[in-house]
Formats: structure tokens, C-alpha cells, sequence
């Protein structure tokens, strides 16, 4: 048997992690992603990818995905649909939940002391308890001569 060296052509030395996937998946599967503490996660595959400022992006998975770094060549269209995902899903996103949550019903504790504030409060000025009057609301009116 003779020996025989095997080698890898020059170009194909450095192997590139093709982002396309992920590119596609922010730009038609928004859902599946989430913004937390600097980390993008998407959950059905449980990767994060982390956007720094100088342009680097870094992997994590637990699976050889991390391994190779993203395609230079993709790297800003990667970059750019993070940020319109950002920008265009995840903001709107948060700022909707946030709004509904100040509108939240709470709990009974907090319902019962916002009770007992507010009636304290009508007997410190002496109002009556806010309420519709139901006997002028349910009562017919009768018609006039006038009408």
C-alpha cells in the first residue's frame, strides 16, 4: 500500500456557518424569537445569537452549530434583519404588553385595599359612593303635554 496525503484545495480551507436560515426565519417567523438580557433566543431550536456593536456575532447552541463562525459575506444582511426584526417586531411587541399590563386586572388584596382607600376618601369628604342612580335609569319617563 503506498501512502497518499490528502489535502483540502486552498478556497475550501475555512468553512462558513450559512445564515440564510435564520435570515428567512426573522424576516417570516418573528414569533419564534425573543430579546432577552442582550441575547437573541429562538426557542423551537434553543440557539442564541448575541449582536455586539463592532459587528461580531456570536453562537451559542449545543450542537456544533457554534462551532463555525457566519459567512462574511452575510454578516451585515444578518445584522441589518436583526435590527429591522428589533426595530419592527419586538419593540411594537413589548411596548403593546407593557401598555396592557397597566391595565391588568389586580389582585384581590389590591382591589380590596384600592376599596377601603377610596371609601376612607368619600367619608373624609363626605360624599356619597359613587354609583348610578338605577331607579331614574330603569324608571319609563312619561311624556309630557310639551313633548
Amino acid at each position: 500500500m503506498s501512502s497518499v496525503d490528502f489535502h483540502y484545495p486552498a478556497e475550501r480551507a475555512v468553512r462558513y456557518l450559512n445564515a440564510n436560515p435564520l435570515i428567512e426565519a426573522l424576516r417570516f417567523q418573528p414569533e419564534d424569537f425573543e430579546l432577552k438580557h442582550g441575547w437573541l433566543n429562538h426557542a423551537p431550536s434553543r440557539h442564541r445569537f448575541q449582536f455586539e456593536r463592532s459587528g461580531k456575532v456570536t453562537i451559542e447552541a449545543n450542537c456544533s452549530c457554534a462551532v463555525m463562525s457566519i459567512r462574511p459575506e452575510q454578516k451585515q444582511e444578518l445584522i441589518a434583519m436583526f435590527h429591522t426584526w428589533r426595530s419592527e417586531y419586538w419593540v411594537p411587541l413589548q411596548t403593546n404588553q407593557e401598555f396592557a399590563s397597566h391595565f391588568a386586572r389586580p389582585n384581590a388584596w389590591v382591589r380590596l385595599v384600592r376599596d377601603i382607600r377610596m371609601a376612607f376618601r368619600r367619608f373624609v369628604r363626605r360624599e356619597e359612593p359613587a354609583g348610578l342612580p338605577a331607579a331614574d335609569v330603569l324608571a319609563p319617563r312619561r311624556a309630557t303635554a310639551a313633548e
